[in-house]
């Protein structure tokens, strides 16, 4: 088992991951019109391009040498908040250390950048919100964002303190 950076070569993977985990984790929460809308958005190849133009640092989990899992953060506000802007890991790799290992690398890699926290949007109706909790994030916010085309995101902003 192995996290690497990932660079833009690595879109396709990021994108097949997305696309094989996300109607899973938000196919009971979100209608299927807003989840393609928001796979759309998030994960176009123009928008991944552009996530890696604004120093959005990505990670890839790798289990014998496939891709199994991603994750990506960045900078926000100041240069001490950092930001958790995605962490999934394929079904059948899941409760494998994979997302554990990718949130130890993010987490050590806001560290290396001088953040005093990091912080994450998780839907409010996400079993992700445990794991959250369990690996020390607490909630600070509880936030409705509009993304465009009638949608929200209804999340809880939650912190860790590095």
């Amino acid at each position: 088992m192995n996290v690497r950076i990932a660079t833009s070569n690595d879109i396709p993977v990021i994108r097949e991951i997305a696309y094989a985990t996300w109607p899973l984790a938000y196919g009971s929460i979100l209608s299927r019109e807003q989840l393609e809308y928001m796979l759309e958005l998030i994960y176009s190849v123009p928008s991944l391009e552009e996530q890696f133009s604004h120093h959005h640092h990505f990670f890839i989990f790798e289990k014998d040498k496939q891709p199994v899992g991603f994750a990506s953060c960045n900078a926000v506000e100041s240069h001490n908040r950092w930001k958790l802007q995605k962490l999934y890991v394929l079904p059948d790799t899941q409760k494998s250390g994979a997302g554990k290992a990718l949130l130890e690398r993010v987490i050590t890699t806001a560290k290396e950048h001088m953040a005093t926290e990091l912080i994450l949007n998780v839907n409010r109706n996400n079993p992700a919100y445990t794991y959250y909790l369990k690996n020390g994030f607490e909630v600070i916010e509880t936030v409705d964002i509009p993304i465009g085309s009638g949608f929200y995101m209804n999340d809880y902003v939650m912190r860790r303190k590095l």
